[in-house]
């Protein structure tokens, strides 16, 4: 913007240049016109004269006119001599021929520039012609004159287009500087995703760019409008279906106690034995009943934490016991296999919820003696710096790599869980929600054929002093094989 002034003043000078290029031009050639005139009119009026003169007086008179025109003055014979000489310095005898031949025009002599004519005296003298030379100005008439009145004209046109071109820049620099200080404001982090509409200032190229700006954010208010009725909606949607699910939940467990509460009941009969085939049937009710309410938690724990209803009550847990209480129960499932479910490590206290802690453990646990058929589950405990980390490795199939990622989503399973129909796929989403809860973090470690490893690390007690008296008092772990937890 600020070139727009100087745009305005170099053009205005040229243009000034130009028209006083023209002028002096027309100048010139008036005063060509005047002095070939003065040329003419002296040498008729001259060759009158010398026509009824003498002779004898004809040089007096051609000096004497001389003198008073300032020019130079040629008396000559036809032929080129020269019969009177009043410049004091003729051209040559066919420069002379030449210039009678011509008649009049423009040639250089001693005095510069000059305009001639000639005219013959005639009868009785026919034989002698006049020459007159006027000497034409370098510079016309009043070329300071018009130099001056252009140079004002011009200085005070060109100052008024420079004054209205600055002010007019200043005020379109304004605008834009305006608009985008606006534009600015409402990309800062602070503001809403859509501002409000930019005043129009004016009517020229920056307000017809802002009416354009202003119609863009409307469209993205009414965008934004769109979209938080469509989320809200969504959110209330989210809202019914986890109360359902939880409702559901609720009704559901009520008989399904009551089922494992009468089956344990005949189970342990106390009204009298069981034949085995009724045995048998009731322990397959008994382990349906139990896989039916592991789901039924497992619903009822994702709704509580997608709601945000579900809270942590932490203080100090001993890792170490936590796991061999895990380890121990998962060896009773894995007795009618050639599975082995070891332990190593050391004592451990990490700040946590001890009943959601056990839940990591079991879901981690549960699954790897649930998908390996043979070889070994092992549960490791270690205190690495400032974080208690627990590792669930296996020899089982492993998980595809393609499949990793997915495994932690609610409701997706690997193609090994979905072929043996086990679970809702929840187990590992409400993991990792709850060691994220716990401000731990939970990493996978799977080859397919070689098994898979899962990594849980979670934060020990801040007040250092506190956990280091809780992990003195814990036993120390027994010796070498790691075979049985402690207690």
């Amino acid at each position: 913007m600020e070139l727009a002034p100087s745009l305005v003043v170099i053009l205005g000078v040229a243009v000034a240049a130009l028209i006083m290029l023209l002028g002096l031009l027309e100048l010139r050639a008036e005063g060509d016109s005047s002095v070939a005139f003065r040329s003419r009119a002296l040498s008729l009026m001259l060759a009158e004269r010398l026509r009824a003169t003498p002779a004898a007086d004809r040089p007096a008179v051609v000096d004497k006119a001389a003198q008073r025109s300032g020019g130079e003055v040629l008396l000559v014979e036809q032929d080129g001599r020269v019969v009177v000489d009043g410049s004091l310095g003729a051209p040559s005898k066919d420069d002379i021929v030449k210039l009678l031949v011509l008649g009049d025009g423009e040639t250089e002599t001693r005095l510069g520039r000059t305009r001639f004519h000639a005219a013959t005296l005639g009868a009785p003298v026919e034989h002698l012609a006049l020459l007159t030379f006027v000497p034409a100005p370098r510079l016309p008439f009043a070329t300071g004159s018009l130099v001056g009145s252009v140079a004002a004209l011009t200085a005070l046109l060109v100052g008024a287009a420079a004054l209205v071109t600055y002010m007019y820049s200043r005020d379109v620099h304004a605008d834009v500087t305006f608009v985008r200080e606006r534009i600015v404001e409402m990309a800062r982090e602070n503001t809403g995703p859509s501002g409000k509409p930019i005043a129009v200032r004016d009517t020229d190229q920056v307000g017809i760019l802002t009416s354009a700006f202003n119609e863009l954010v409307e469209r993205f208010r009414a965008a934004e409008r769109a979209y938080q009725h469509d989320l809200a909606g969504a959110l209330a949607y989210d809202r019914d279906r986890s109360a359902f699910l939880a409702a559901l939940s609720h009704e559901l467990r009520t008989p399904l106690n009551a089922i494992l509460g009468f089956a344990d009941v005949l189970l342990a009969e106390v009204d009298g034995p069981l034949s085995d085939d009724a045995h048998e049937n009731l322990t397959v009710l008994r382990r349906s009943a139990d896989h039916l309410r592991e789901l039924i938690d497992d619903i009822l724990d994702l709704s509580a934490l997608e709601s945000g209803e579900l809270r942590l009550e932490v203080g100090a847990v001993d890792m170490f016991s936590l796991a061999a209480e895990v380890v121990r129960e998962a060896r009773v499932t894995a007795q009618d296999r050639a599975l082995e479910v070891n332990l190593s490590g050391e004592p451990a206290i990490a700040w946590a919820d001890g009943r959601r802690v056990r839940q990591i453990l079991e879901n981690l646990v549960g699954n790897a003696v649930k998908f390996t058929r043979q070889g070994s589950v092992t549960v490791e405990v270690l205190l690495v710096g400032e974080m208690v980390v627990v590792s669930v490795a296996d020899t089982g199939p492993g998980i595809p790599a393609d499949e990793q990622a997915a495994i932690f989503e609610e409701y997706r399973q690997t193609h090994a869980s979905r072929q043996s129909r086990t679970g809702a796929g929840l187990g590992l989403a409400i993991t990792r929600r709850l060691v994220r809860m716990h401000d731990g973090k939970i990493e996978l470690e799977s080859k397919l054929g070689e098994g898979t490893k899962f990594t849980v690390s979670l934060p020990i007690h801040s007040a250092g002093s506190h956990a280091a008296r809780f992990i003195s008092s814990v036993p120390p772990p027994p010796d070498a094989t790691l075979g049985d937890p402690p207690g």
